[in-house]
């Protein structure tokens, strides 16, 4: 490969190439059993993006779909993980609630606690204000119902989900699939 075409690759990459525009996008689709998929992506190229993502679905036994198709089933919130060891309920929930969380509950051994996008920061700061650890905090699309997965097709999805998280343009991926801690500690 010629060194000037590696030398504007690594410019392009880096965003020292002129002309190169970044645009958001997103793509929805179902994925083996039914389960929604909603994928966030950054891209200087849609059209290879959607390629890229259309050959990731239909490779894992999904389907890539129209746009609309899955995203009603999704709403923006904030996220909260809390290991259930490191305090009390009825403290997480008072700190919470006081600070404008929407929901506080319980689900495999941790505490999740939901908010609207713009409380998000004063209920962490509340938690952080509290000396309780969290697992995870983030902004999230969080699906409005789940989609139980077992055997096979819950092995599907996870390779799915993996292939998607793989793609460079790929920024983040969403789904409504509930699949067993079994499948996913053993994959």
């Amino acid at each position: 490969m010629p060194k000037e075409n590696i030398e504007r690759a690594i410019k392009k990459g880096t965003g020292e190439l002129e002309g190169v525009n970044y645009e958001e996008s997103f793509y929805e689709g179902y994925g083996p059993g039914g389960a929604a998929v909603f994928v966030e992506s950054l891209t200087d190229n849609r059209n290879r993006t959607v390629a890229d993502i259309r050959h990731i679905f239909s490779k894992n036994g999904g389907s890539l779909g129209e746009n609309g198709c899955v995203s009603w089933m999704f709403s923006k919130k904030g996220y909260l993980n809390i290991d259930k060891q490191a305090v009390n309920e009825d403290t997480l929930m008072e700190i919470a609630i006081d600070a404008g969380a929407e929901d506080v509950r319980e689900d495999d051994g941790n505490y999740e606690i939901l908010t609207a996008p713009e409380d998000f920061e004063s209920v962490k700061k509340a938690i952080d204000g509290a000396s309780i650890p969290y697992l995870e905090a983030s902004i999230t699309m969080y699906p409005a119902t789940t989609t139980n997965l077992s055997g096979s097709e819950a092995e599907q999805m996870v390779r799915l989900m993996e292939s998607l998280e793989d793609c460079d343009d790929v920024q983040k991926v969403y789904t409504n699939a509930d699949i067993p801690s079994e499948i996913l500690e053993k994959m």
